[in-house]
C-alpha cells in the first residue's frame, strides 16, 4: 500500500543545501525575496524554522531566490513545502534568460511537511530565479530546507555507471585448468552472452506474422514484447459482441514460441478518443455491463500467458470511464480485473510522469495519489500492482526523471518503461535514446524496459529502431553466457566451451568463480 509521506518536521537539505544561499532559514530572510505579489515573512515553529508566502494575489507570489545556473551541468532540486489549508499542487520553478523551467511539483498539506524533489538542465549558462507557485491563490506557501545541486555530466555519468555496476553486474573470475586440475596460463578466453536476465524488449504489431526478416530481426534482440494495438478493445471488439482474438492468438504464439514474455495492452483505455463508434452510444448501465464483459474476456482468455496487464489506461489524463460510471470507475476495474487474473501483475500505464516536469496532471505525486485510491478500495488490498511508465520523450530532463523514480519508487512496487520513444530527428533520437535507457537501466527500481518502436511498411509510431594463474575477470551483466577457452601451445590448439549463468548474489561485491577443463 501506498504511504504518501509527510512529516511533522522537515528532514535537513540534500547536499547541505547545495547552491542554495541560507537553505534552513537559519540566517532570517538572507538571500531570500519576494516573486509576484505575495508578502514573504520568517517564521519558526519548535526550533524549525522556514519561510512563508501569504496574501497572493497570483499563482506565481512567493518567496525566490537569484542563482547562477551552467549549461552542461544536470541540477537535482529539493525542498520540503507545506500549505496553511487544503490539499494543494505546488510546484518549483526557475526563470532564466532563455524561459521558465519546471522542476518539479508536489501535492502538499496542511499541518505536515511534504518533499518536492525534481531537477533541471538549462539551455544556456546565466542568471536564474528560483521561486513557487500555486493556482490556489488563497493558501499560505511554506518552505524550508531547500537544496540545488549541480553535477557535470561526467559525475552524472559516472554515478550512473556504478549503480550499473553494483546492481547489474557480478564481477566474475574464470580460471582455465587441464585434466589435472592444474592453472591454464597459457589460454584465451572468450565470453558471448546468450541472454540478458533484465528484461528489455520492443512492441510489436501483426506484422511480424508476415515478415520473415522482421521476426529474425526482433527474436535475435528481445526478450520481451508489448502488442502495439492487436489486444484493445477496438482491435478485438469493433461491433459489440462480435468479439475477434484471432491477430493477437497468433502474435502470442509466436512469441510463446521464441520465448518472448508478453505484456497485455491494454484492458481499457480512458481516452474517449480511442473508443469504438457502439461504446460511446452505450448507457451507462449498459456501459458498465460491457467494460465488465470486456474485462472477464480478454482476461480470461490470457490468463496466466502474461507476465503484466496495463488495466486502466492513461487515467490520469483522462477519465471516459469515470464519466460514465463515476469516479471510483478505475477502482471498480482493478477489482474485476483481480478477481479475473489475481496473480499478474496490474499496472497503471501513464505518460508525461518521467517526461515533462510541466505535466501537473501525471506528476509522480498525482500518480501514488491514483495509485493508493485504487489500493485503497475495498477489495483492493492485495493486489499485485505495477507502475507503468511509458516514456514518450522529446528532450529527456535526466534530474527529473531521476527524481520522479526516486518518488515513485516509495510505492515498493515494480516500475517498468512501458513505451519508449523519442521525438525529433534521427540523430538526436539516437543521442537522447541512449541517455534514457542508461538513466533508466542505472536505477535500480527499474524492473523492465519496452521500447515503442513496432515496424509497419508505412514506417514506426514515433521511432525506429536502426538496428597468469589462468584467470581472466570481467564484470558481467546478469544473464546467460557461453565460455569458450582455447588452449594454445599444444599439438591440436584443444578448446572447450561451457555454460555460465550470472545472477545477483545476496551481498553485493562478491566475484562469482568458473572454473573450466581445457
Amino acid at each position: 500500500m501506498v504511504q504518501l509521506q509527510c512529516l511533522e518536521n522537515p528532514h535537513k537539505p540534500q547536499y547541505n543545501g547545495g547552491i542554495i544561499v541560507n537553505p534552513e532559514l537559519n540566517d532570517g530572510l538572507k538571500a531570500w525575496s519576494t516573486f509576484g505579489d505575495a508578502k514573504i515573512e520568517h517564521r519558526e515553529s519548535d526550533g524549525n524554522k522556514y519561510v512563508v508566502a501569504h496574501t497572493r494575489n497570483n499563482p506565481h507570489g512567493s518567496m525566490s531566490q537569484k542563482l547562477y545556473l551552467k549549461k552542461n551541468h544536470l541540477y537535482t532540486f529539493s525542498a520540503w513545502v507545506q500549505v496553511s489549508e487544503g490539499n494543494v499542487q505546488v510546484r518549483a520553478i526557475f526563470k532564466t534568460d532563455s524561459g521558465f523551467k519546471k522542476a518539479g511539483s508536489v501535492l502538499a498539506e496542511p499541518k505536515c511537511w511534504s518533499m518536492l524533489k525534481g531537477g533541471l538542465t538549462v539551455d544556456t549558462s546565466g542568471h536564474a530565479e528560483l521561486y513557487f507557485e500555486s493556482n490556489n491563490t488563497s493558501v499560505e506557501i511554506w518552505v524550508d530546507s531547500i537544496s540545488l545541486q549541480p553535477f557535470t555530466e561526467k559525475e552524472w555519468r559516472s554515478h550512473q555507471d556504478q549503480s550499473i555496476e553494483r546492481t547489474r553486474e557480478e564481477k566474475v573470475r574464470i580460471q582455465a585448468m587441464d585434466e589435472q586440475g592444474n592453472p591454464l596460463s597459457n589460454v584465451t578466453i572468450s565470453i558471448q552472452q546468450k541472454t540478458l536476465r533484465f528484461p528489455f524488449g520492443c512492441a510489436m504489431n501483426k506484422n511480424i506474422l508476415s515478415n520473415t526478416a522482421y521476426q529474425n530481426w526482433f527474436t535475435s534482440r528481445f526478450r520481451v514484447t508489448t502488442f502495439e494495438d492487436e489486444m484493445k478493445w477496438y482491435s478485438t471488439e469493433a461491433t459489440r459482441g462480435q468479439v475477434d482474438y484471432s491477430v493477437p492468438d497468433a502474435m502470442l504464439a509466436f512469441a510463446t514460441q521464441h520465448n518472448i514474455a508478453v505484456r497485455g495492452h491494454n484492458v481499457i483505455w480512458d481516452d474517449p478518443k480511442y473508443q469504438s463508434g457502439w461504446v460511446n452510444s452505450l448507457s451507462p448501465n449498459d456501459f458498465r455491463t460491457a467494460v465488465q464483459e470486456r474485462v472477464g474476456s480478454i482476461m480470461t482468455r490470457y490468463r496466466g500467458k502474461l507476465i503484466a496487464w496495463d488495466v486502466v489506461n492513461e487515467n490520469l489524463h483522462f477519465s471516459f470511464v469515470e464519466s460514465k460510471l463515476g469516479q471510483s470507475a478505475s477502482s471498480v476495474i482493478y477489482n474485476w480485473a483481480g478477481k479475473t487474473d489475481g496473480f499478474t501483475t496490474l499496472f497503471l500505464n501513464e505518460y508525461n510522469t518521467i517526461e515533462e516536469s510541466g505535466d501537473g496532471a501525471a506528476s509522480p505525486a498525482k500518480y501514488l495519489q491514483k495509485l493508493k485510491e485504487i489500493q485503497s478500495f475495498p477489495g483492493n488490498e492485495n493486489l499485485r500492482m505495477g507502475i507503468g511508465l511509458e516514456s514518450h520523450f522529446s528532450t529527456p530532463n535526466l534530474p527529473y526523471m531521476r527524481a520522479s523514480l526516486d518518488t515513485l519508487a516509495s510505492a515498493n512496487v515494480p516500475i517498468w518503461l512501458t513505451e519508449v520513444d523519442v521525438q525529433g530527428n534521427p540523430a538526436q533520437q539516437a543521442q537522447y535514446l541512449e541517455q534514457i535507457l542508461r538513466e533508466a537501466y542505472s536505477y535500480p527500481k527499474i524492473a523492465g524496459i519496452v521500447i515503442w518502436s513496432a515496424w509497419s511498411p508505412q514506417g514506426c509510431y514515433r521511432m525506429c529502431v536502426a538496428d597468469a594463474n589462468g584467470f581472466f575477470e570481467a564484470s558481467l551483466s546478469h544473464g546467460d553466457y557461453s565460455v569458450k577457452i582455447i588452449r594454445h601451445g599444444v599439438a591440436d590448439k584443444s578448446s572447450s566451451t561451457s555454460n555460465l549463468t550470472v545472477a545477483p548474489t545476496v551481498s553485493g561485491g562478491t566475484t562469482l568463480i568458473h572454473r573450466v577443463t581445457a
